[in-house]
């Protein structure tokens, strides 16, 4: 396998698993734009471990994990007091401020970042992505993700039905910044390097519209969407300058006919009935 090409199946497999993170908080109706935030805790609390305690990279990646879910049940609780675009601010600014941390810390490299001494094969990033895809799917299989799903069509109505609401906002909030801070510790053990510049809000707008784009009526939409946004922009390489133009219209025309996202419940419905539909007739 070329350098080139693990580059960037390290890089899909990193974004899809980072997408599942805001896709388990959109399920249950909620935006969170402050992916970028967790994914550098993830990722600095990675290159901490593997290089002052010298812990193993497993140790490490679950310790990522645990300490991005630990800090999101923290903050879940004022951040889902809010609704829609304030909660979009809300988590949009929870980002910042550890953005801000980051750089005015030297300890933690400050602007110029900080060399992680660790490594790992694109191979791990693609076992860990499969999964967190299965796990994704798992949940949403179970009675949780029908609650989630319940939730978020219409919180009300959920309410009425005996759904714990806020029990399932907290608990898809933590679960999505601890699959984010796995992100983030991949990706400092993958890459040997972070500096806060580069968890900005470009990123946390990227991995929301990953999401959307995709779709978030079903597990499928993650997988999609990352993959769709990770690989078309490098096809597009032959384009020179003009891909990122091309890239956009794209963008631009599958939001007028595909507000709902790519893949929807429907669309799998309607798959689903034709396979089985022709297996019969066979």
């Amino acid at each position: 396998m070329s350098g080139y090409l693990s580059g960037v199946l390290a890089i899909l497999g990193i974004n899809i698993i980072f997408a599942y993170s805001i896709y388990i908080t959109a399920a249950t109706g909620q935006l969170n734009l402050g992916g970028a935030g967790f994914q550098a805790i993830g990722a600095y609390a990675c290159a901490l471990l593997s290089n002052e305690l010298g812990l193993p990279i497993y140790l490490t990646l679950v310790f990522s994990a645990i300490l991005g879910g630990a800090i999101s049940f923290l903050i879940a609780f004022p951040v889902l007091r809010t609704k829609g675009v304030y909660m979009v601010l809300a988590t949009f600014a929870i980002a910042e401020i550890v953005a801000g941390i980051i750089l005015n810390t030297d300890y933690l490299g400050g602007p110029t970042g900080m060399i992680v001494n660790a490594y790992i094969e694109t191979e791990v990033v693609l076992v860990v992505a499969v999964i967190i895809v299965i796990l994704g799917f798992y949940i949403m299989s179970t009675r949780i993700g029908l609650a989630m799903r319940a939730v978020h069509d219409d919180e009300a109505v959920a309410d009425l039905m005996g759904v714990d609401k806020r029990a399932i906002q907290v608990g898809a909030f933590t679960i999505g910044g601890a699959i984010a801070g796995l992100s983030g510790g991949l990706y400092a053990l993958y890459f040997g390097f972070i500096e806060a510049q580069y968890f900005n809000a470009n990123i946390s707008i990227f991995v929301l519209l990953y999401v959307l784009i995709g779709g978030t009526q079903t597990a499928w939409g993650p997988l999609v969407g990352a993959s769709f946004f990770t690989l078309i922009p490098e096809a597009l390489r032959i384009g020179d300058d003009w891909r990122f133009f091309i890239f956009g219209v794209i963008i631009v025309i599958m939001m007028i006919f595909r507000p709902e996202g790519i893949v929807t419940r429907d669309a799998l419905e309607r798959v689903w009935r034709q396979l089985f539909s022709g297996k019969r007739n066979v």
